[in-house]
């Protein structure tokens, strides 16, 4: 059977430092932020995934979004190059823990860069974000790792948002979703539904037709319920403060085979 494991990552006691590009700084409450990552986790384990925690890296203050150290695609794991210089140690517990999974390992090598979060797998086809945190360079690196495995590997341009997944993640379907505003080319992606509020473009798939979403998306979670998708919703507003969503706090792990 494949696997349905989900890396995860405790918050570093400097949450409240981590990097903000494209909203105003916040205060954040990283006691209430831990207590949200933990309901997180138990989201995750209450639908079947098996949560595995990265060693915390305290140091680092967005070392939780561990989506941006590495790319999986079916048992290949992809370490990252991360754009911003101070999230590269980052990636040292995640190739740790993904070795341990038994996973086969890569690398992003100089000059390439690559956040995990400007990457997005809707079947065999992976979109990614050519941003200010991911360069030509990373995704060439990408396409020469995955496309050898049956990947097709599309290049999007991402200039309104942090990462491509903060404007799109995808529906077990393949149909996109998106906030209108925040997508640079809606028009790139095949099925493409718009939907009303930034966080509903956000959604891990859990199975079933479940859809882990934002609480800070209610109007989105209604449009996908009627649509017969099941919302499963976490409260992640002390994450969303530094332009994190849900996407961002897990990698999931669904093709390693005991």
């Amino acid at each position: 059977m494949a696997s349905k494991k989900a890396l995860i990552r405790r918050p570093s006691p400097r949450l409240a430092e981590g990097l903000v590009t494209h909203i105003e700084r916040e205060t954040v409450d990283v006691e209430l932020a831990l207590e949200q990552w933990g309901a997180y986790g138990e989201a995750l384990r209450t639908h079947g995934w098996e949560t595995v925690e990265v060693d915390p890296a305290d140091d680092c203050p967005d070392s939780v979004f561990v989506e941006d150290a590495v790319v999986m695609y079916r048992n290949v794991a992809l370490i990252s190059r991360p754009g911003a210089a101070s999230r590269r140690p980052e990636t040292d517990g995640v190739e740790e823990a993904v070795a341990r999974l038994g996973c086969s390992v890569n690398w992003i090598w100089e000059p390439g860069t690559l956040d995990g979060g400007d990457v997005l797998k809707a079947g065999d086809t992976i979109y990614v974000g050519r941003s200010a945190r991911t360069n030509a360079a990373g995704v060439q690196q990408l396409r020469a790792a995955f496309e050898p495995l049956g990947a097709r590997v599309v290049a999007v341009p991402v200039t309104r948002v942090l990462h491509l997944k903060s404007a799109v993640t995808a529906l077990p379907d393949g149909t996109v979703l998106g906030h209108v505003p925040l997508v640079d080319k809606p028009a790139l992606f095949p099925r493409f539904l718009p939907v009303p509020e930034e966080s509903g473009a956000h959604v891990v798939l859990l199975g079933g037709g479940k859809l882990l979403m934002a609480a800070s998306a209610p109007r989105t979670a209604e449009l996908l319920a009627d649509l017969g998708h099941e919302p499963v919703v976490v409260d992640i507003s002390e994450f969303e403060k530094l332009e994190g969503c849900v996407t961002c706090l897990s990698v999931r792990v669904r093709d390693l085979y005991a």
